[in-house]
């Protein structure tokens, strides 16, 4: 499998997962201001959304959206602690966690990359963020991940987009939950690996 991503992007969230599974991959860098691949090719002649992240299976077939792509690896490795069988209630709740992460958080951040929004508007984004995370700080009371004693695709797609907040001036450091599911998350084996293949840390 081709995994097409670029550092601290949204396709963090399936490198991870992927490092959890220990499926094996190889990772294809794309710089999305040119959208070329690392190796010069015209990324919009394999994603015509020129869009990260990308998953191109042996087969040839290609999956999109981070979220999708994280429940295939998780299918396709049998990791039933990152996503639970059809059928069992709990595999429902990580979907609506990231239903939850995908149209509430990571869509709350677009404003922020785009530059026909003034500061005036980028301060009520951040603040409908803030509320939302706040929210989110609440849920995260009693257990240690965002289903409770496991890890699953969801808290890396939280994890992932959580990881911008500084970048766009959203304070959340007062939010001791998130904080400590934050911290949690980032010393796992896999999000480690992942972050340094990305260049994210050392």
């Amino acid at each position: 499998m081709k995994l097409y991503y670029s550092p601290g992007t949204c396709s963090l969230a399936p490198h991870i997962i992927l490092h959890e599974t220990g499926l094996p991959f190889e990772k294809v860098k794309v710089n999305l201001a040119t959208h070329q691949t690392e190796d010069g090719g015209d990324y919009y002649k394999i994603n015509s959304r020129g869009q990260v992240p990308l998953l191109q299976l042996d087969d040839g077939t290609q999956l999109t959206e981070g979220a999708v792509i994280c429940q295939y690896l998780a299918d396709k490795a049998g990791a039933s602690a990152l996503l639970p069988a059809c059928g069992d209630p709990q595999r429902y709740q990580v979907a609506s966690w990231q239903n939850y992460i995908g149209s509430e958080l990571h869509k709350g951040y677009s404003p922020f990359f785009n530059p026909q929004f003034n500061d005036d508007a980028k301060a009520v984004f951040r603040a409908v963020l803030r509320s939302r995370y706040e929210w989110l700080n609440r849920q995260l009371a009693h257990g240690h991940f965002l289903c409770g004693e496991a890890f699953t695709v969801a808290d890396a797609y939280l994890f992932t987009v959580t990881n911008w907040s500084r970048t766009v001036g959203l304070d959340l450091a007062d939010l001791e939950h998130l904080q400590r599911l934050m911290a949690t998350i980032k010393a796992r084996p896999a999000v480690q690996a992942a972050m340094k293949a990305e260049g994210l840390i050392k």
